[in-house]
């Protein structure tokens, strides 16, 4: 495989791609094997080029997806400029932890939505980076977008990371695939979740590793009679597992307690609903937290208030590592808590 994009092509936006031996195929897959991957150019990317008309072979478009290729074909796939897309940027501040010109870290807070959606087109973090970063968007899938490679929920507070070009998007979506981001959330749960409880080892798809380190293994999908929702289920759904370490615990009894969860796999809701699972759910959780509320007789009359009236699943985003999609470095990031999950550890703290 060879390919060019000298000053001519460049100024045309033409990229010249030579198939080398024994390739796919099929073009689609043929082209995702041969283009350079400087280009960042996805598989998906490619299939809208041939689709709009925008790969030629010999001068005539070629639009079949699944159009046979043979060794020494050139093909020349037409680089469109990245359109403008029609979310609003808005001027919203942002805690920016990191930047630089293919991805950028935020610290997101509580009550931001993070893409664009019915009920909530605008005031997201979409928006907002579309204001932030402005014309140092390169493009992700041909979209003057920033490309969201993971979420977290409205109401959880903490670290993301964002492509601003398609070659980190494409090397940040590999990491979460293949689960090799390291992500870590501290949460506030009713109970104290111990190796000791044996109700505990007696729950479906738990089991405790070195360490007293709670391990919960379970397949998530939607629950049955409400969407939006999710359900632990065994024979269908995809694969979750979850980590629980506890980091303090309040009251006597525990009535509540700090603990530090991670992720191997990310699935919607993944913790809050696995801590359900195993009786612990989060503190403020009206979704998967139930009934259960922190006495007052453990933690004191404010304390006990102040948990059972907290607004929102206390859960936070604390760090983040992974590989930098296009230098190679090592980046780790920490974001405290939020105020008021730090005012309500501090409350629980003063149990005497």
């Amino acid at each position: 495989m060879s390919y060019s994009l000298d000053d001519e092509d460049a100024a045309s936006g033409v990229l010249r791609v030579v198939i080398g031996d024994d390739p796919p195929e099929r073009l689609d897959k043929a082209l995702a094997a041969a283009v350079p991957e400087e280009a960042a150019l996805s598989r998906s990317r490619l299939t809208k080029m041939i689709a709009a008309g925008d790969v030629r072979k010999e001068g005539q478009a070629v639009t079949d997806p699944k159009a046979r290729v043979l060794p020494g074909e050139t093909y020349e796939l037409v680089l469109s400029e990245a359109v403008e897309v029609n979310t609003q940027p808005e001027d919203i501040p942002l805690d920016v932890v990191w930047e630089d010109a293919d991805l950028i870290v935020i610290n997101k807070p509580v009550g931001m939505v993070v893409h664009p959606a019915p009920g909530s087109w605008s005031g997201t973090l979409v928006n907002a980076l579309l204001f932030h970063c402005g014309d140092t968007l390169s493009g992700v899938g041909g979209e003057k977008r920033p490309g969201i490679v993971h979420r977290i929920d409205k109401d959880t507070s903490g670290l993301l990371v964002v492509a601003k070009s398609d070659r980190a998007h494409h090397g940040l979506a590999t990491q979460f695939e293949r689960h090799t981001v390291n992500r870590h959330y501290v949460a506030l749960v009713h109970g104290m979740p111990s190796a000791a409880d044996p109700r505990l080892r007696g729950v479906k798809g738990v089991s405790f590793e070195n360490g007293g380190i709670l391990k919960i293994a379970t397949h998530l999908a939607r629950h049955k009679t409400d969407r939006q929702r999710q359900a632990v289920v065994w024979n269908e759904g995809r694969h979750a597992v979850t980590r629980v370490r506890v980091l303090e615990a309040y009251g006597h009894p525990e009535s509540a307690s700090l603990v530090e969860c991670w992720l191997e796999t990310g699935r919607t809701h993944q913790i809050r609903v696995h801590m359900a699972h195993v009786g612990h759910g989060l503190i403020g959780d009206q979704t998967y937290g139930g009934k259960r509320r922190v006495a007052a007789k453990a933690v004191g009359e404010g304390a006990a208030e102040a948990a059972n009236s907290f607004p929102r699943q206390a859960l936070h985003a604390a760090t983040l590592g992974f590989v930098h999609p296009v230098t190679g470095e090592e980046l780790q990031f920490e974001a405290p808590l939020p105020p008021d999950m730090r005012a309500l550890t501090e409350m629980l703290r003063a149990v005497e």
